[in-house]
């Protein structure tokens, strides 16, 4: 029996929406982070500006005529509902979709999804500044952790979990590639400082935004370095917010939901086309290409696979 086109609609958005809020709150973290760097010099609002552009909500942002200033940029990305994608949103987004499909989702998934969003709705933005910010956004980083905890300890693995981790790791895969994007919009005019002590400390905060700052070490063995860091978070298969790590597991999930309904899809070749940017290439043909570049193909190939998994499922 096949899964009804708004079932598998509702299971791909309710993953993309939960990993996108993390996603949102990993984002602010550097930038944030990123931000107190320079603060001295007063260039805080270009770190911030450079993530909200990485986000793609740069011209939301603008358009409200604010000041890119911590606490605005925080509130904006935390908990604008005008901000389609802020962690107020995506939460919202999630539950809602959650609730079209609770009898295709287990009770510990809709439990994670709804106390959450429960909580969260509970939370002043005025209440959160500084320290606290940092605890928030660890606080939505353990939602997206809770939520994937449920969903692979208690759902079947059929075809309702393939469009689930497809969703999933849609998402990951967009905001590892913007997370190292905005590496380039923040030292795009300053070629100067590439390979100096701030250079090498921004990549270190791109590390801890994919919480891979201590796998790297066990991987490299070495000091962070600007080009093992890329190579890192693109190219290594055994790390899980990778480029590559994402690319092969959009194309098995999507090589599932072909053998379940007994048929290949056009989404399935959008994902060949994915995976293959990333298999069999290296750092300095990568470099070579342009790094911007190649994350601006990766990102739209990746935006080919949502869109022709939703032509092929009946999305609506």
């Amino acid at each position: 029996m096949t899964m009804l086109g708004r079932t598998a609609q509702n299971l791909f958005w309710l993953s993309r929406y939960v990993e996108r809020a993390e996603n949102m709150a990993r984002l602010l973290e550097v930038g944030y982070r990123m931000s107190l760097t320079s603060r001295r010099e007063g260039g805080a609002s270009e770190h911030l500006v450079s993530m909200m552009q990485a986000a793609e909500v740069d011209e939301a942002f603008a358009s409200k005529d604010r000041v890119a200033d911590v606490d605005t940029v925080a509130n904006f990305m935390m908990f604008d509902p005008d901000n389609y994608s802020s962690v107020y949103s995506c939460l919202l987004a999630a539950r809602t979709n959650a609730r079209s499909v609770r009898t295709a989702i287990t009770s510990d998934m809709w439990e994670s999804i709804n106390s959450a969003w429960l909580e969260f709705s509970q939370i002043k933005p005025r209440d959160v500044r500084g320290a606290k910010l940092l605890g928030l956004l660890e606080w939505v980083k353990d939602i997206g952790h809770q939520f994937r905890g449920a969903l692979l300890g208690t759902i079947l693995r059929d075809d309702g979990f393939a469009f689930l981790q497809a969703g999933n790791f849609i998402e990951r895969a967009d905001n590892t590639a913007r997370i190292l994007d905005m590496k380039y919009y923040v030292l795009l005019p300053r070629a100067k400082m590439v390979g100096g002590d701030l250079d090498i400390q921004q990549w270190t905060l791109i590390l801890r935004a994919a919480s891979a700052h201590r796998s790297y070490r066990h991987v490299y063995h070495d000091r962070y370095k600007a080009h093992n860091i890329a190579d890192f978070l693109m190219l290594r298969p055994e790390m899980p917010r990778s480029l590559i790590f994402c690319a092969k597991y959009i194309e098995d999930n999507l090589a599932t939901l072909s053998q379940f309904y007994g048929q290949k899809q056009s989404c399935d070749e959008a994902a060949s086309q994915l995976r293959s940017m990333v298999d069999g290439t290296d750092m300095d043909t990568i470099f070579s290409y342009g790094l911007h570049e190649f994350l601006t193909e990766f990102i739209a190939r990746n935006n080919r696979v949502s869109d022709t998994l939703s032509e092929s499922y009946n999305f609506y």
